[in-house]
C-alpha cells in the first residue's frame, strides 16, 4: 500500500462515510468565464462553506484563490485541457505535471480521457506516464473517463461507461469519475466491474435541484463513492445551499425530498 496515497485520499474523502463530494471548477479553460466562474474566488469559497470534500482546479486558479481555502477541503489539480473552440475538443492534452501539482499543495491530481476519441492512443499514453509519476510521488490520481468520439452514439450507454471505467482502473487510477447511466440497476454493474471507487459527474445544468438530487440518490444506492458536481453548483443561485443538499444525500443518506428541505 502506498502510504502517501492513503494519507492524501483521506483528505479528499469523508473519513466517516468513505464518500466524497467534489466541486470541479476546471471549466474556465473549456468554456471561458461562464456564469459562476467569472469570480472564481467566490465560487471556491461557496463550495468550501457548503462542505465540499475537495475542489478541482487548474494550476493558475490555484495560485489565485486556493490560499484562502481551509485545509478541511482537499485540493485536486487538473492536468488536462482543451477548449470548445478547438477543431477537436475531445482531445485532452497534458498541461501540468504531477510534480508541479504537488508543489502547489495538491492532495490529488486529475486527468481527462475520452475513450473512443480519434486521439485516444495519445491520451492513454499520457495516462500511463501520469499514473507512474503519481505512484512515485504518493499522489492519488482521479481519472475522468468518458466514452466520446465519432463512433460513440450514446455516451450514457451502460456497457460503454463500464468499459471506460475499467480502462481507468486498469491504467492505475485511484478514483474514476464518469457519467451516470440514468438507471440504478445498470449502474450497479458499472460499479461492480470497476475495482476502484466510482463517482458520478454532474453534467449539464439540470432543470431542477430535485432532478439532480434524485440522480445522485440513484447513483449512491447503486454503489457510487460520491459525486463531482460543477455546473449544478457554481451556476446555482445559492451554491452553498446546493452543496449542503448534495452532502445531505451523499454523506447523511437523505432522500432527495429531505435534502430539499434544508
Amino acid at each position: 500500500m502506498n502510504t502517501g496515497k492513503t494519507i492524501r485520499m483521506n483528505r479528499i474523502f469523508n473519513r466517516r462515510t468513505g464518500k466524497t463530494v467534489m466541486v470541479p471548477m476546471d471549466h474556465g479553460i473549456t468554456l471561458g468565464p461562464v456564469t459562476g466562474l467569472a469570480s472564481i474566488k467566490e465560487s471556491a469559497t461557496a463550495a468550501i462553506e457548503g462542505g465540499a470534500n475537495a475542489v478541482i482546479m487548474h494550476k493558475g486558479i490555484v495560485k489565485q484563490c486556493y490560499s484562502q481555502c481551509t485545509r478541511t477541503t482537499g485540493l485536486i489539480v487538473h492536468l488536462s485541457a482543451s477548449t470548445n473552440l478547438s477543431v477537436d475538443p475531445d482531445y485532452k492534452i497534458s498541461i501540468t505535471t504531477p510534480l508541479e501539482a504537488l508543489k502547489l499543495g495538491a492532495d490529488a491530481v486529475s486527468i481527462h480521457v475520452n475513450v473512443g476519441s480519434e486521439k485516444e492512443a495519445e491520451m492513454l499514453g499520457n495516462f500511463g506516464e501520469t499514473s507512474s509519476q503519481c505512484e512515485d510521488l504518493g499522489l492519488p490520481l482521479l481519472a475522468m473517463m468518458y466514452p466520446r468520439g465519432k463512433n460513440i452514439h450514446n455516451q450514457f450507454a451502460p456497457d460503454l461507461i463500464a468499459h471506460a471505467c475499467r480502462v481507468g482502473a486498469e491504467m492505475g487510477a485511484d478514483v474514476i469519475k464518469t457519467n451516470y447511466t440514468g438507471d440504478q440497476d445498470n449502474f450497479k454493474e458499472v460499479v461492480k466491474g470497476c475495482p476502484v471507487p466510482v463517482i458520478i459527474a454532474g453534467g449539464m445544468r439540470t432543470s431542477t435541484d430535485l432532478e439532480l438530487l434524485e440522480k445522485i440518490r440513484g447513483a449512491m444506492d447503486a454503489g457510487a463513492a460520491g459525486v463531482a458536481i460543477g455546473r449544478n453548483v457554481f451556476m446555482h443561485d445559492n451554491p452553498v445551499l446546493m452543496v449542503r443538499r448534495i452532502c445531505g444525500v451523499v454523506h447523511n443518506g437523505m432522500s432527495p425530498a429531505e435534502a430539499m428541505k434544508l
